[in-house]
């Protein structure tokens, strides 16, 4: 094993919240360093609040993931469990895929070659999460999204040689999620969890801009209006069992000024907009800076902080 790492998100991953980190540690309750806790994130995406949480937070006694990718939760099992055996394959995926760099029409072969296997979802738990590694970083944009029938469909990206096996995060993350309890399931599912002691992190499937900016089919259950509106109930229960949460959200208000959709929804709460860099988008010109929403409840509770 490599010395100890720092521990990164190991995907790349469309919404990841690397950027945001300076304004999600502005909207912590002040003295969340002072308490022991329990972190909670019921979207974990490529955990890159997880980790963040995980490398600052002595005092973090646990911390519980969940998704509903079911892919996406076994990979995160596999490193936790199997870093060796997901290292060999991921190897072999990196130095086969690298040879191929001058010969255009071999790689493209390559990619949907593995592509549809992994769609198969015959092959065992490590050699599944190699292949969900080896397209998150060789695809469009780092890009995951499924159809209806669960099967991934984005095209081939444009890198020429990209890390497919970084060794030493791989191990740094293994390291860090031996506190973690992995849970794949609705985000309900962490109720179970919830006291004056957790702090929840929401990071769902964004509300769309227009119809053509959503990138929230990174499971086959849409989530549309409604499971927004569940969403802010879940939220609801955790206040009034004096858990502290942050969400972030699309500021749809952002592109037309009477929609009131989140501003309405979550009115009693403390609702503030940052800036965000959008980074994936087929038109080159419409990437750039946006707002987008963090939402907290933390001014509404003293139990576990004040």
């Amino acid at each position: 094993m490599t010395e100890h790492r720092v521990a990164k998100p190991f995907l790349k991953w469309a919404g990841g919240k690397t950027q945001l980190i300076n304004d999600i540690a502005k909207a912590l309750p002040q003295r969340l360093d002072e308490e022991k806790f329990t972190y909670i994130e019921p979207f974990v995406g490529s955990g890159a609040v997880l980790f963040w949480m995980l490398n600052n937070f002595p005092n973090l006694e646990r911390a519980i993931i969940n998704d509903i990718n079911e892919d996406l939760i076994n990979t995160y099992k596999t490193i936790a469990t199997k870093p060796q055996e997901l290292i060999a394959i991921l190897d072999i995926l990196q130095e086969e895929f690298h040879s191929l760099e001058e010969k255009t029409e071999e790689k493209k072969e390559y990619y949907y070659s593995k592509r549809a296997l992994y769609n198969k979802r015959t092959e065992e738990q490590s050699g599944q999460s190699a292949l969900f590694i080896f397209l998150n970083k060789t695809c469009f944009n780092g890009l995951y999204r499924v159809n209806r029938k669960n099967e991934y469909n984005v095209p081939m990206g444009s890198y020429k040689r990209p890390t497919i096996c970084d060794k030493e995060n791989i191990w740094a993350v293994n390291e860090a999620l031996q506190r973690v309890e992995i849970l794949c399931g609705d985000f309900e599912n962490t109720l179970y969890w919830a006291n004056e002691n957790t702090l929840f992190y929401f990071d769902p499937p964004y509300k769309p801009l227009n119809e053509t900016s959503s990138f929230n089919a990174y499971a086959k259950e849409v989530f549309n209006d409604e499971e927004q509106v569940r969403l802010r109930d879940f939220c609801n229960e955790l206040d009034a069992l004096q858990s502290t949460w942050i969400l972030s959200n699309s500021d749809v208000k952002g592109k037309n000024a009477n929609d009131n959709f989140f501003d309405e929804l979550y009115a009693e709460f403390n609702i503030q907009r940052v800036e965000a860099k959008r980074s994936i988008n087929a038109n080159p010109k419409k990437r750039g800076l946006l707002k987008e929403l963090l939402i907290t409840n933390h001014n509404k509770v003293y139990a576990m902080f004040y």
